[in-house]
């Protein structure tokens, strides 16, 4: 066998079949969902009916923010250039880093580094929460996950948490992050409350995947909203037009609600 031979086990290629973790793709396809197929792909096995719904949940919360986060502001003045689709999308997704969508990924580290605490030193979840804020403190680091720009209670928390809940998968890290928020507050004097990425964060904690995946469900979750916004710029405005970064306005369908 040739020194060049090298392994993979995510998807077994050969003429008229393709398989993903085993399973023959023409039969998934109009049984599964995407949320099941981006689970199987990463985890390697199918996930169970409650934790498909909370996959998809996290999916739906991250879809779009509005063209003023970096991601979308960076797509948006690359289309205008008379990039493809391609590279404005690249470009978005390339700024989607430690302070746009990362945050995913420092809230799990921050859990994760509670549960090792609690465990190594037989601590409850409100010892242990303080204990690393005090170390966090101490070096001047921030914890994140917690407040928004724009959100002083952001509701996609709350029904993750909820829909997380409801299927039974909320664990030790939900816990943890609901107690960091109140350990914060007593820490700082005012409530910074858990957001999108600390809620995503925790219920992936639970999930048992690991952080180095977080910002992927991020840029996963995001990418049909910046293809949005990358279409509407290239069919609505002229090239290389000033995009002001806060100076717009929304002029889409009124709220509406499922029936």
């Amino acid at each position: 066998m040739s020194e060049l031979h090298w392994k993979q086990s995510i998807t077994d290629i050969e003429p008229n079949k393709v398989a993903l973790r085993g399973y023959p793709i023409d039969e998934l396809m109009g049984k599964i969902s995407y949320s099941d197929a981006v689970y199987l792909a990463l985890k390697g096995d199918l996930p169970s009916e409650e934790t498909s719904k909370v996959i998809d949940a996290i999916l739906v919360s991250s879809v779009d923010h509005g063209a003023t986060p970096p991601s979308a502001l960076a797509a948006l003045t690359t289309a205008s250039t008379g990039a493809p689709l391609n590279a404005a999308l690249a470009t978005g997704i390339l700024t989607i880093n430690k302070y746009h969508g990362g945050a995913i990924e420092d809230a799990m580290r921050t859990f994760l580094e509670v549960r090792d605490l609690m465990d190594e030193e037989d601590l409850s979840v409100e010892e242990a929460s303080e204990n690393i804020l005090e170390r966090y403190s101490a070096m001047n680091r921030r914890v994140m996950g917690f407040g928004h720009r724009i959100h002083s209670d952001d509701p996609r928390q709350k029904k993750l948490f909820q829909i997380a809940r409801d299927a039974g998968v909320a664990g030790v890290y939900i816990e943890i992050a609901e107690q960091i928020q109140k350990s914060l507050a007593k820490q700082i004097g005012k409530k910074l409350p858990i957001n999108v990425d600390g809620a995503i964060g925790a219920i992936l904690c639970d999930l048992d995947f690991p952080p180095e995946l977080a910002n992927a469900f991020f840029i996963m979750a995001r990418v049909p909203g910046l293809v949005a916004h990358i279409y509407e710029e290239q069919k609505r405005y002229k090239p290389m037009r000033k995009i002001h970064p806060t100076d717009h306005e929304y002029d889409g369908p009124k709220e509406r609600h499922l029936k």
